[in-house]
């Protein structure tokens, strides 16, 4: 014992206590998001050790969440095969790509409930609704524009504008779709996420400048993830003045599975 002393204590209390915190940090990074099952057997992965025990949090508006909770498993139906028999190999989609959930289309099963800002209200909504949004004068308002889908064909055209509350951005636009509509019936309204809109504009800065007159430009939004009649199968809103976070995870894989499976041509190789 004499060559213990106070010094070697401290330091097997330091690597005592790292090697604990390495272990708590690996077992919260488990809570949540980690897979439980194996891939694509779905085979519960053996998480003795590792797994942290259940923990209730209570939301920023009221609600509780429980993780890591296995009744939130994912039991979707899998509507894809591998190209060549096994796992490592392309997935070749069985169903419709473009709804199912698979590769650039996959969406993750969020809470189907609104978003909330800090102060309980609804985080994303149309401009309609968060009437204290505008758009700045010196900036192109895409309100009334038309919308054209990746075959150049006319979708529809833009309605509104849905804005982001708590980051102060757009996230959406809405769009009418064209065609006809029944009598008595509204036209379709569906949302295009904004970075999949493309703003094209004969706007003219410098006679702007020269002229000190600001005239409306021309305005016209394509969409090239999708063709423009695939806009009338784009995932719906249960409610037009907002949008719970499920349904954003569809909308936005939507477009995704639109690049890679809008045409057969773009699921091929480029060579």
């Amino acid at each position: 014992m004499e060559h213990i002393d106070w010094a070697l204590i401290a330091l097997y209390l330091f690597w005592a206590g790292f090697a604990y915190l390495v272990y708590y940090l690996q077992r919260e990074g488990r809570r949540e998001g980690f897979p439980l099952v194996a891939d694509p057997s779905g085979k519960p992965l053996n998480q003795d050790i590792w797994m942290p025990a259940p923990k209730t949090f209570i939301t920023n508006d009221g609600r509780t969440k429980v993780a890591p909770d296995p009744a939130s498993a994912d039991t979707r139906t899998f509507n894809a095969e591998f190209a060549l028999g096994g796992a490592g190999s392309p997935l070749v989609p069985t169903g419709n790509p473009m709804k199912d959930g698979i590769g650039a289309g996959a969406w993750a099963e969020r809470a189907d409930v609104v978003d909330t800002t800090f102060e309980g209200h609804a985080r994303v909504v149309p401009i309609r609704v968060a009437s204290d949004f505008t758009v700045a004068e010196q900036d192109i308002d895409p309100r009334d524009a038309n919308v054209y889908g990746a075959d150049g064909a006319l979708a529809g055209k833009v309605s509104d504008i849905w804005v982001d509350r708590s980051d102060f951005v757009i996230r959406y636009l809405e769009v009418e779709l064209a065609g006809p509509v029944g009598e008595g019936a509204t036209a379709q309204r569906v949302l295009v996420p904004w970075l999949f809109a493309n703003i094209k504009t004969d706007r003219d800065r410098f006679q702007e400048f020269i002229s000190m007159k600001k005239p409306k430009p021309n305005v016209e939004i394509h969409v090239s993830a999708i063709l423009a009649e695939q806009f009338k199968d784009v995932p719906g809103l249960k409610d037009n003045g907002e949008i719970t976070m499920l349904e954003e995870e569809k909308i936005q894989a939507y477009y995704g599975a639109g690049t890679l499976y809008a045409t057969p041509e773009r699921a091929e190789p480029i060579v």
